[in-house]
Protein backbone atom coordinates (compact mmCIF):
# COMPACT_ATOMS: atom_id res chain seq x y z
CA UNK A 1 0.00 0.00 0.00
CA UNK A 2 1.25 3.47 -0.80
CA UNK A 3 1.32 5.98 1.99
CA UNK A 4 -1.24 8.81 1.70
CA UNK A 5 1.46 11.40 0.97
CA UNK A 6 2.56 9.40 -2.10
CA UNK A 7 -0.90 9.12 -3.67
CA UNK A 8 -2.39 11.43 -6.26
CA UNK A 9 -6.00 12.17 -5.40
CA UNK A 10 -7.08 15.33 -7.18
CA UNK A 11 -8.27 15.32 -10.78
CA UNK A 12 -6.31 18.54 -11.38
CA UNK A 13 -3.06 16.66 -10.71
CA UNK A 14 -4.08 13.88 -13.09
CA UNK A 15 -5.01 16.44 -15.74
CA UNK A 16 -1.69 18.26 -15.41
CA UNK A 17 0.29 15.05 -15.79
CA UNK A 18 -1.81 13.82 -18.71
CA UNK A 19 -1.46 17.13 -20.57
CA UNK A 20 2.22 17.83 -20.15
CA UNK A 21 3.93 14.64 -18.96
CA UNK A 22 6.30 12.37 -20.84
CA UNK A 23 4.80 9.08 -21.97
CA UNK A 24 6.07 5.55 -22.35
CA UNK A 25 3.92 2.58 -23.21
CA UNK A 26 4.44 -1.13 -22.85
CA UNK A 27 2.28 -4.18 -23.54
CA UNK A 28 0.41 -4.15 -20.23
CA UNK A 29 0.71 -0.55 -19.04
CA UNK A 30 1.47 3.02 -19.92
CA UNK A 31 3.34 5.52 -17.78
CA UNK A 32 3.08 9.32 -17.85
CA UNK A 33 5.77 11.16 -15.87
CA UNK A 34 5.94 14.82 -14.97
CA UNK A 35 9.30 15.92 -13.62
CA UNK A 36 9.36 18.31 -10.67
CA UNK A 37 9.37 22.02 -11.45
CA UNK A 38 12.50 24.04 -10.83
CA UNK A 39 12.40 25.07 -7.16
CA UNK A 40 11.93 28.74 -6.44
CA UNK A 41 12.27 30.57 -3.15
CA UNK A 42 8.54 30.53 -2.37
CA UNK A 43 7.76 27.10 -3.86
CA UNK A 44 7.36 24.19 -1.45
CA UNK A 45 6.26 21.57 -4.02
CA UNK A 46 9.86 20.53 -4.72
CA UNK A 47 10.20 19.30 -1.13
CA UNK A 48 7.01 17.26 -1.45
CA UNK A 49 7.46 13.51 -1.91
CA UNK A 50 6.77 11.95 -5.32
CA UNK A 51 3.11 11.16 -5.94
CA UNK A 52 1.68 8.31 -8.00
CA UNK A 53 -1.80 7.85 -9.46
CA UNK A 54 -3.37 4.85 -11.14
CA UNK A 55 -5.87 4.65 -13.99
CA UNK A 56 -7.56 1.28 -14.48
CA UNK A 57 -10.45 1.51 -16.95
CA UNK A 58 -13.39 -0.83 -17.41
CA UNK A 59 -11.62 -2.31 -20.43
CA UNK A 60 -9.36 -4.16 -17.98
CA UNK A 61 -12.29 -6.09 -16.49
CA UNK A 62 -14.97 -6.01 -13.86
CA UNK A 63 -14.68 -4.19 -10.55
CA UNK A 64 -12.93 -7.08 -8.79
CA UNK A 65 -10.36 -7.48 -11.57
CA UNK A 66 -9.73 -3.72 -11.77
CA UNK A 67 -9.17 -3.47 -8.04
CA UNK A 68 -6.80 -6.46 -8.11
CA UNK A 69 -4.76 -4.88 -10.93
CA UNK A 70 -4.64 -1.58 -9.04
CA UNK A 71 -3.44 -3.29 -5.85
CA UNK A 72 -0.74 -5.15 -7.77
CA UNK A 73 0.49 -1.95 -9.43
CA UNK A 74 0.40 -0.08 -6.12
CA UNK A 75 2.50 -2.82 -4.52
CA UNK A 76 5.05 -2.61 -7.34
CA UNK A 77 5.23 1.19 -7.16
CA UNK A 78 5.86 1.18 -3.43
CA UNK A 79 9.27 -0.39 -3.99
CA UNK A 80 10.05 2.02 -6.86
CA UNK A 81 9.30 5.33 -5.14
CA UNK A 82 13.00 5.81 -4.40
CA UNK A 83 13.64 6.10 -8.16
CA UNK A 84 11.37 9.15 -8.46
CA UNK A 85 12.69 12.58 -7.47
CA UNK A 86 10.86 14.66 -4.88
CA UNK A 87 7.99 16.69 -6.29
CA UNK A 88 7.49 14.47 -9.33
CA UNK A 89 4.13 13.13 -10.47
CA UNK A 90 3.56 9.75 -12.14
CA UNK A 91 0.41 8.21 -13.59
CA UNK A 92 0.31 4.47 -14.32
CA UNK A 93 -2.38 3.39 -16.80
CA UNK A 94 -3.24 -0.30 -16.85
CA UNK A 95 -4.10 -1.96 -20.15
CA UNK A 96 -6.37 -5.01 -20.45
CA UNK A 97 -3.44 -7.44 -20.68
CA UNK A 98 -2.30 -6.37 -17.19
CA UNK A 99 -5.07 -8.46 -15.66
CA UNK A 100 -3.57 -11.72 -16.93
CA UNK A 101 0.12 -10.89 -16.64
CA UNK A 102 2.46 -12.40 -14.07
CA UNK A 103 3.74 -10.08 -11.34
CA UNK A 104 7.38 -10.42 -12.44
CA UNK A 105 6.55 -9.51 -16.05
CA UNK A 106 4.48 -6.57 -14.89
CA UNK A 107 7.40 -5.38 -12.74
CA UNK A 108 9.81 -5.57 -15.69
CA UNK A 109 7.46 -3.55 -17.90
CA UNK A 110 6.91 -0.97 -15.17
CA UNK A 111 10.66 -0.55 -14.63
CA UNK A 112 11.24 -0.20 -18.35
CA UNK A 113 8.50 2.39 -18.81
CA UNK A 114 9.63 4.48 -15.84
CA UNK A 115 13.23 4.44 -17.08
CA UNK A 116 12.08 5.50 -20.55
CA UNK A 117 10.16 8.49 -19.26
CA UNK A 118 13.03 9.68 -17.07
CA UNK A 119 15.65 9.33 -19.80
CA UNK A 120 16.86 12.67 -21.20
CA UNK A 121 15.19 13.52 -24.51
CA UNK A 122 18.35 13.34 -26.61
CA UNK A 123 19.39 9.97 -25.19
CA UNK A 124 16.68 7.93 -26.92
CA UNK A 125 18.11 5.37 -29.33
CA UNK A 126 17.12 6.01 -32.91
CA UNK A 127 15.68 3.14 -34.83
CA UNK A 128 17.37 2.34 -38.07
CA UNK A 129 15.62 3.89 -41.03
CA UNK A 130 14.02 6.74 -39.11
CA UNK A 131 16.14 9.69 -40.06
CA UNK A 132 19.80 10.36 -39.51
CA UNK A 133 22.66 9.70 -41.89
CA UNK A 134 22.44 6.64 -44.07
CA UNK A 135 25.40 4.32 -44.46
CA UNK A 136 27.23 4.50 -47.78
CA UNK A 137 26.22 1.66 -50.12
CA UNK A 138 28.80 -0.89 -51.12
CA UNK A 139 30.33 -0.72 -54.63
CA UNK A 140 28.15 -3.50 -56.07
CA UNK A 141 25.00 -2.02 -54.56
CA UNK A 142 25.88 1.43 -55.90
CA UNK A 143 25.71 0.29 -59.51
CA UNK A 144 22.27 -1.24 -58.93
CA UNK A 145 21.08 1.92 -57.22
CA UNK A 146 22.17 3.96 -60.23
CA UNK A 147 19.92 1.93 -62.50
CA UNK A 148 22.66 -0.04 -64.28
CA UNK A 149 21.50 -3.60 -63.76
CA UNK A 150 23.49 -5.22 -66.58
CA UNK A 151 26.26 -7.59 -65.63
CA UNK A 152 29.78 -6.78 -66.80
CA UNK A 153 30.46 -7.31 -70.52
CA UNK A 154 32.03 -10.71 -69.94
CA UNK A 155 28.87 -12.08 -68.30
CA UNK A 156 27.21 -15.08 -69.93
CA UNK A 157 23.77 -13.49 -70.13
CA UNK A 158 24.91 -10.70 -72.41
CA UNK A 159 27.48 -12.64 -74.33
CA UNK A 160 27.25 -12.23 -78.10
CA UNK A 161 26.68 -15.41 -80.07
Amino acid sequence: MLSPENRMRHSAEFGTVMRSGRRASREALGVIYLAPRQPSDQDTDAAAPPRVGFVVSKAVGGAVVRKRVQRRLRHLMRARLAVLPNGSLLVVRAKPSAANMRQQDLAVQLDSAIAATQRPRGAAKRRRGRGGPRPEPAESARSEADGDRRPPMGGERWAKQ
